[in-house]
Parts: structure tokens; sequence; C-alpha cells
């Protein structure tokens, strides 16, 4: 009975949204930002998964389920674009910027620390496009000579610490420009921080969604003067 409900796409929705639905509760009643209730679940799952040695298999049974949404989820961000049309015209060159700005900055960073720290080529093609959507991400990372599989991880971290760290840092360094923060949380946090971005004002979501089209294509762009 119990390997029969384990095996069920109900057993993967039921213990992700379960567990989504207490950190949230959590979240909400301590009112701390670092108890982000994405990695919160991310942190319980796994751990649930493991004391109970139950098959990754299993849970993604019904956790693939939720995967599937994600695209058409990431489309609606489309809207929010629309409704801020004529500032994106508006100020169109310098998101542009802003994102050309950003995206040099994560990749340099990154290789530089890398390098730094005695990391190998193939770990540091790997961790270079973490500041852009999964899809791209992976693609450049295997074209670089990362490990995709790996780049996906890098990428899932920065979307949450840049959903934990997004409104934060918007306070500390007094940012009052709600496009520039935007864009800085989109080029370099993707639909992580994007989904924050959407909570702190419609503005700051709608450049962020921008952003993280534009950083991607800039990032491939950038890419191709990666040293090797």
């Amino acid at each position: 009975m119990i390997n029969i409900i384990l095996q069920s796409a109900l057993f993967g929705l039921a213990l992700t949204f379960g567990v989504y639905l207490l950190m949230s509760a959590l979240n909400r009643r301590t009112g701390s930002p670092l108890l982000n209730p994405v990695l919160l679940t991310i942190i319980a799952i796994v751990a649930v998964l493991l004391v109970f040695d139950i098959p990754l298999q299993d849970y993604l049974n019904g956790a693939n389920i939720i995967t599937m949404m994600l695209t058409p989820t990431t489309a609606l961000l489309a809207y929010s674009i629309y409704k801020q049309l004529p500032l994106l015209k508006k100020y169109f060159l310098p998101i542009v910027l802003g994102c050309l700005a950003g995206s040099a900055a994560s990749m340099t960073s990154v290789y530089l620390l890398c390098r730094l720290m005695g990391l190998s080529d193939t770990l540091t093609y790997t961790m270079i496009p973490k500041s852009v959507t999964t899809p791209i991400a992976m693609e450049l990372s295997a074209q670089l000579g990362g490990i995709p599989s790996v780049t996906v991880a890098v990428v899932v971290l920065t979307g949450i610490f840049g959903n934990i760290l997004a409104p934060i840092l918007i306070k500390v360094l007094r940012i009052k420009n709600r496009i520039a923060a935007g864009v800085g949380i989109g080029c370099c946090s993707h639909a992580g921080g994007t989904s924050k971005a959407m909570e702190i004002g419609d503005v700051e979501g709608a450049m962020s969604g921008v952003s993280i089209g534009i950083a991607g294509i800039i990032t491939v762009v950038l890419a191709m003067f990666v040293p090797h």
C-alpha cells in the first residue's frame, strides 16, 4: 500500500504543496526574508526523501507536473510587461545598458573568483551562466565545457538568493529608482528574483521580467569572449 502511494503522482504533488504552504506560513509569521519558503521547501523535501529513503523518481512522478507549469507561468510575465509598455519604451536604452553592465559584472566576477580560488576550468564554465534563465544557462554551460546538470543547481540557488536578498539590498543601498531596482533583480537572479520583484511592485516586476530576456541575449553574446 505504501509503495502504491509513493509511486502515485499525488505523492509528489501533496508533498510539494504541503511543505511549501507550511514554509510560507512560517515565513509570514516570522517576517524574516532569510526564511525563504522556496529554499526551506527544497531543504525539507530533500530531508524527507533521504530520511525515509524514498526514491527520487517516486517524488518526480508528481513533481514533474509542477515543472510542466513553469513555462506558462513564466509567459504570464508578459502581461505585467505589457502594462508597463510606455515606461519600457521611454527607458529602453538605459534598461539595455543596465542589463549589459549587470551581465558583464556577473560573468566577470564569477570568472575571477573561480580563478582566485583555483577552481578547474570545468567548474568555472559551469558557474559563469548562473544569472540567466535555466534553458539558456544549460546550453551555454555545455558549449563552454561546463556541466549543465550542476549549472541548473547553481542557477536555482542564484534565483533563491536573489529572492531573499533583493528587498534587503534595495533598502541597504537606498535604491529609490524602481526601474533600476527591477533591472538589477532581473538581470542578476532571473525568474527567482523576478517573483520577489513582482511582490515589491508592478514596475519592478515588469522591468525584472524584461531584463530576464535581455540579459539572456547579452550573456550569450558575451560568452563568446570568455577565455578558454
